[in-house]
């Protein structure tokens, strides 16, 4: 894995634009206000809270470190890697892939695909197995994604809330000048959190993390079929054909040409 410095950039450069902005528009300390922070952050926490079970907040939590980083390897080199691996146990033996399977991470997809036909396991099986792995990974990432749209429907409203509770605050307290400044301040700044929440933090890393999902079940279907199909000894310009089936048309490969 490595830092994907699109994210990186564009989350923390969004943040830095916002900022800099406040900063020369005026004093920074005009714009923090601590019951304004505790309606939204903490509104948004808890309420988003109840939509989930925590562990699946909890589950969400790396999910969304998780999106700083991306897979060192595409699509297509996953595929050119499978059809080396096929194309040398047709010619060797399945035995061969004892050896790969020491270079490779034991908790990845590919280790756990391959392990499986070397403990002799029938494709069918192997098949099975797999996509029942993958079924439950595309069950997480979708329960992610989820989690962090809720919040991004749930900070503005929070913000509306806390605008409200400002307003109501204000009015109240007509007769004393000194109490108007910060209702006010908790009534706009409200506001500006959730806004600043759900549209610079939540919505982005949910379609990053969909994104990012999305490649993977791609990656892992890879896997799948060049198992199942060294399970079955098959011939791998076979293999070559169904990998092409399941890349974009920019991405197919032509191993055997």
């Amino acid at each position: 894995m490595k830092l994907d410095l699109a994210t990186f950039f564009g989350l923390f450069g969004g943040f830095a634009v916002v900022t800099t902005a406040v900063i020369l528009g005026g004093s920074i300390t005009a714009f923090y206000n601590l019951p304004s922070v505790l309606i939204v952050l903490g509104g948004t926490f808890l309420v988003t809270s109840v939509s989930f079970s925590w562990n699946e907040v909890a589950r969400a939590q790396k999910m969304i470190f998780g999106t700083l980083f991306v897979r060192e390897r595409s699509s297509d080199e996953i595929a050119y890697d499978m059809l080396k691996l096929a194309d040398q146990c047709r010619g060797k033996g399945v035995l061969q892939l004892q050896n790969y399977l020491q270079t490779i991470d034991t908790d990845s997809f590919q280790h756990k695909a391959l392990q499986l036909v070397v403990d002799g396991l029938p494709a069918e099986d192997v098949s099975r197995i797999l996509q029942n792995d993958l079924n439950g990974m595309m069950a997480r990432h979708t329960s992610g994604a989820g989690i962090l749209h809720r919040a991004a429907e749930v900070a503005p409203a929070m913000g509306l809330i806390g605008t409200l509770v400002g307003l109501v605050q204000m009015l109240s307290n007509l007769n004393d000048p000194s109490t108007i400044g910060p209702a006010m301040a908790v009534a706009l700044l409200t506001t500006f959190y959730g806004a600043i929440l759900a549209n610079m933090f939540f919505s982005p890393l949910a379609s990053k993390l969909e994104r990012n999902s999305s490649e993977e079940v791609l990656s892992s279907r890879i896997y799948i079929a060049g198992a199942t199909s060294i399970g079955r000894q098959e011939n791998p310009r076979r293999l070559e054909m169904v990998i092409n089936t399941l890349l974009p048309p920019e991405e197919r490969v032509q191993y055997y040409n």
